[in-house]
C-alpha cells in the first residue's frame, strides 16, 4: 500500500492526525526532487486538509479555517498535474 492509499484509509476512519503522519515522510522526500514539485505541493495540501479536519473536530474552527486555506491553495494542482496517483487525489 502506498502513502496516498494509507492516507485515504486513515482519513476515511476519521484519523486525521494519523493522516498527516502517513504523508509527511513522502512529502519531505518529494519536495527535494525538482520534477516532483507539484506532487509535493499536493501532498502538502492534503496534509493540511487532514490537519484542518483534526482541528475542526477539536472545536478549533478558526485554526482549522487557516490551515484549510493551504489545502485550497494547492487543490487546483490535482487537476493540472499528470501524476501516477491523480485518480486517488
Amino acid at each position: 500500500m502506498n502513502a496516498i492509499e494509507s492516507f485515504l484509509r486513515v482519513v476515511a476512519n476519521n484519523q486525521f492526525v494519523e493522516g498527516h503522519e502517513v504523508l509527511e515522510e513522502e512529502w519531505k522526500r518529494l519536495k527535494k526532487i525538482p520534477e516532483s514539485e507539484n506532487e509535493a505541493k499536493i501532498l502538502k495540501g492534503l496534509i493540511n486538509a487532514s490537519t484542518a479536519l483534526a482541528l475542526a473536530c477539536k472545536g478549533k474552527k478558526e485554526g482549522a479555517m487557516r490551515v484549510w486555506q493551504t489545502y485550497e491553495k494547492y487543490a487546483p494542482l490535482i487537476a493540472q498535474a499528470p501524476l501516477a496517483h491523480t485518480h486517488l487525489y
